[in-house]
């Protein structure tokens, strides 16, 4: 049973800060998160959105821009994936979990929590690189009506930018799963590169397969066979950088493409056309970013089918 955060003091239209909130997926693992909730009565139009967060990147880093869409009239759900930051174990080393338990469990977690916490609201998703592919995972994503993904993908190494495609895949595929199988856990952190990893996500992302159901936790889960992204019916912004070596154009389109049943727009952004040099896999969530991008995903999720004005569709690239 999820621990479901209380609501704010009488007269408050929004929390001073995030709420600390405990989901429980249907093993029975704790997942450490925070909400940002209105009042209830006379909201029932407000819709709740989850963030899902990059590998190892911790939902905290994620909290400015949630508190952005909570000023705009939105519910925020940001967690930790098993593993990460308010989800960590006592100890890592040989704790079992993999990019496939971060969707099909966790996401799936956090969407029927949303569910049930906010029955009758509309489910949004904003998901960063891993975090826009997990709800392909997720048996409940026909829940999400409108999703907002940036660098969106699954690591498939010749979808990285070939300037620096080599190199990558040594760090990435040679020698992350080698740290990983030999210390029982991947030591991001010491390394300065992420945080601790658990070893089956350093393993999933490290094999070198362009369809994510030969990734090894993804035979065992769903034996080769189709994934749930088959049956989501959301509405898809799919945004990518000129500049973020992970979100090419290829890398985005092959997670598009699961998607076969909702509206995809993709669309590419280049720092130059935002008077910036750089952008990158992640700087889209630094609060620099409020006024240039973020209106992007906030009007998306409102509702809006046309794309900003410093964006271009990647097939018009």
């Amino acid at each position: 049973m999820s621990a479901l955060p209380k609501p704010p003091p009488a007269g408050f239209d929004r929390p001073a800060a995030a709420l600390p909130v405990v989901i429980h997926a249907a093993d029975g693992y704790p997942l450490g998160g925070f909400v940002w909730r209105g009042i209830d009565v006379g909201a029932r139009t407000r819709p709740v959105v989850i963030i899902n967060a990059a590998t190892s990147v911790k939902c905290r880093y994620y909290f400015r821009f949630a508190q952005y869409l909570h000023d705009n009239g939105m519910d925020v759900i940001a967690y930790d994936y098993r593993g990460i930051g308010e989800s960590r174990p006592d100890r890592l080393r040989g704790f079992q979990a993999s990019w496939t338990d971060w969707g099909a469990r966790d996401c799936e977690a956090v969407l029927g929590y949303a569910a049930a916490m906010w029955p009758g609201r509309a489910i949004h998703l904003v998901g960063h690189s891993f975090g826009g592919w997990a709800p392909a995972l997720a048996a409940s994503c026909s829940r999400i009506d409108r999703m907002v993904t940036v660098g969106a993908q699954f690591a498939y190494w010749r979808d990285y930018d070939a300037a620096v495609r080599w190199r990558m895949a040594a760090k990435w595929h040679l020698a992350m799963p080698l740290l990983a199988r030999a210390c029982g856990y991947f030591p991001g952190r010491r390394l300065g590169w992420l945080e601790d990893t658990p070893t089956g996500v350093a393993l999933d992302w490290s094999a070198p397969t362009p369809r994510y159901e030969d990734r090894p936790s993804a035979r065992r889960t769903f034996g080769g066979g189709p994934l749930p992204a088959a049956t989501a019916r959301a509405a898809i912004l799919a945004i990518s950088l000129t500049d973020d070596p992970f979100g090419t154009v290829a890398a985005i389109e092959r997670t598009l493409g699961y998607f076969t049943h909702s509206t995809r727009t993709h669309l590419r952004i280049a720092p130059e056309d935002i008077g910036r040099t750089a952008v990158g896999h992640f700087a889209f969530f630094h609060g620099d970013f409020q006024d240039l991008l973020w209106p992007l995903a906030l009007e998306w999720l409102g509702g809006a089918s046309v794309p900003h004005p410093a964006a271009r569709r990647a097939d018009s690239a």
